[in-house]
């Protein structure tokens, strides 16, 4: 019979302990993931989600040392996957190809916020310079085709009659800038995410 409570304890314990870590530390936690990752929704979901894995954790396998440091390790590694999965959901859609949609169409969602708010600013300048360093790498030909297109908006026709150069290439020209671009623009993202 002895056995048997002890069974019955166990889930008792590790719950209490998750309990008492939650009491304890989990309006520091909160605002640890808040500050990273800003959306409230997302925030409690990285807090459900750090706290139960603490309420899973057998601590006989896995004995934990400061719970503090625990709870905020799990909690860096659930912002650093979130951050992944928003970066899979939101970077394909960056420059959709073709020329009614345009390179700069695909990263406006970059630029809403606060004209005020100083993260939206820092955001800003650093998609600029980043977008200024990435068109000085270009090839000359693919540099004058993407600028000609995108910031002075004209066409590939338009392009290719002061130029002489097929529609094709231009299209091709212009394709390749943009991958350039938007690789330079993910590896921005990334940091970005990693420094949060």
């Amino acid at each position: 019979m002895n056995s048997v409570a002890l069974v019955a304890d166990e889930p008792k314990k590790t719950g209490a302990r998750a309990r008492d870590a939650f009491i304890r530390y989990g309006a520091a936690i909160r605002g640890f993931i808040r500050k990273r990752v800003g959306n409230t929704e997302d925030t409690e979901d990285i807090l459900q989600n750090v706290f139960h894995n603490l309420a899973r954790l057998d601590e006989e396998e896995e004995p934990i040392e400061s719970i503090s440091a625990w709870l905020y390790r799990v909690a860096r590694n659930q912002i650093i996957d979130h951050g992944r999965k928003k970066r899979e959901e939101s970077l394909p859609d960056w420059a959709a190809e073709g020329e009614d949609t345009g390179f700069f169409s695909g990263i406006e969602s970059l630029f809403v916020g606060d004209e005020d708010d100083p993260e939206v600013l820092m955001l800003r300048s650093a998609v600029w310079t980043t977008l200024e360093q990435a068109l000085s790498e270009l090839p000359p030909e693919q540099r004058s085709v993407f600028e000609l297109n995108e910031m002075q908006d004209f066409s590939f026709r338009e392009i290719s009659e002061t130029t002489g150069i097929p529609v094709n290439t231009l299209i091709s020209r212009k394709r390749y800038a943009v991958l350039h671009l938007r690789e330079r623009l993910s590896e921005l993202y990334r940091n970005l995410i990693e420094k949060t």
